[in-house]
C-alpha cells in the first residue's frame, strides 16, 4: 500500500502549483483524505483535509483560500491546488489517509493511518 505525492517544484511568490496524490495497492475511495506539510526545522502541519465523497472539506487555518482539495475517485487520486504561494509555504507536502470506517476530517499526522511519500515546493521570493 502506497500513497505518492507528486507535483512540486520550484514556484516564485504569487504562482500556482497543484500537488496529486496517488494510491497503488489498494483504494482509498473510502477513507478521508488529508494534506501535511512540514518545512525545514519546524513540525508537520495540517493543510487540508477531504471527506471520502469530496463534499467536505477542511483547510489549516493559515490557507486563507488560496488552496483547494479535491478528490477523483475513479482515478483513486487526490489534488491539492494551491495558488497565492508564498515563500513561507516553502516545505515538503505529504498525502495520508485515515482508516476507512472513520469519517472525521482530523487535523493531526498521527490520525492518518496510511503515509506517504512527499514532494518538495519551493516558493522563491
Amino acid at each position: 500500500v502506497q500513497l505518492q505525492a507528486s507535483g512540486g517544484g520550484l514556484v516564485q511568490a504569487g504562482g500556482s502549483l497543484i500537488l496529486s496524490c496517488a494510491a497503488s495497492g489498494r483504494t482509498f475511495r473510502n477513507n478521508v483524505m488529508g494534506w501535511f506539510r512540514q518545512a525545514p526545522g519546524k513540525e508537520r502541519e495540517f493543510v487540508a483535509a477531504i471527506s471520502k465523497d469530496g463534499a467536505a472539506t477542511s483547510y489549516g487555518d493559515f490557507v486563507k483560500g488560496r488552496f483547494t482539495v479535491a478528490r477523483d475517485s475513479a482515478q483513486n487520486t487526490v489534488s491539492l491546488q494551491m495558488s497565492g504561494l508564498k515563500p513561507e509555504d516553502t516545505a515538503v507536502y505529504y498525502c495520508a489517509a485515515r482508516s476507512p470506517a472513520i469519517t472525521v476530517l482530523a487535523r493531526a499526522w498521527s490520525q492518518y493511518a496510511f503515509r506517504g511519500q512527499g514532494t518538495l515546493v519551493t516558493v522563491s521570493s
